[in-house]
């Protein structure tokens, strides 16, 4: 059994002389930086995007890899739509940016502000921006411009204004 089994793994004090905190940093392009340099190393960069979860308790944006694990600071989103896969009857798949699939909830759709699409991931938990490939994507789904309609699995979803601070949530 991982420690991360353990139901009060997220409540357990971190190691002495250290802290939750950390200076990791998801940009509003889906890359880490810590203490300021960019984190560029190929396998380290698709750790940190695999073990992005969210606190149960407080809901903060997390890294754990199931022994430890420390909060980090997104810009936006904490999570990235890469692509999409439109299938028979127009479900839709999203293929996030640490490469696993999950289906879209056409219900969590939304736009922001600066005219990216947004959905939640990860068994609604957390938000996910789309890339610009993705967004892309959703060309075949759109039905109208204005208000911005796609049909997604037969269903019409006129995308809503993204909420305020729902990055975190």
């Amino acid at each position: 059994m991982k420690p991360g089994d353990h139901p009060d793994f997220f409540r357990f004090a971190p190691p002495p002389g250290t802290s939750r905190e950390s200076s990791i940093r998801l940009d509003r392009e889906g890359r880490f930086w810590h203490d300021g340099a960019r984190v560029d190393h190929p396998a380290l960069e698709r750790g940190l995007r695999a073990w992005i979860a969210r606190h149960p308790d407080d809901g903060r944006p997390i890294l754990s890899n199931g022994y430890d694990w420390c909060y980090f600071q997104a810009d936006d989103a904490p999570l990235f739509v890469d692509a999409l896969r439109i299938g028979d009857g127009g479900a839709v798949t999203l293929v996030l940016f640490d490469g696993t699939e999950e289906p879209l909830d056409p219900g969590t759709l939304s736009l922001g502000e600066d005219g990216v699409v947004y959905a939640r991931a990860r068994g609604g938990a957390l938000e996910a921006r789309f890339s610009r490939h993705a967004q892309s994507q959703l060309a075949p789904l759109l039905v109208e411009d204005e208000p911005p309609t796609l049909r997604v699995a037969g269903r019409e979803i006129r995308l809503p204004a993204r909420a305020a601070g729902s990055a975190a949530r």
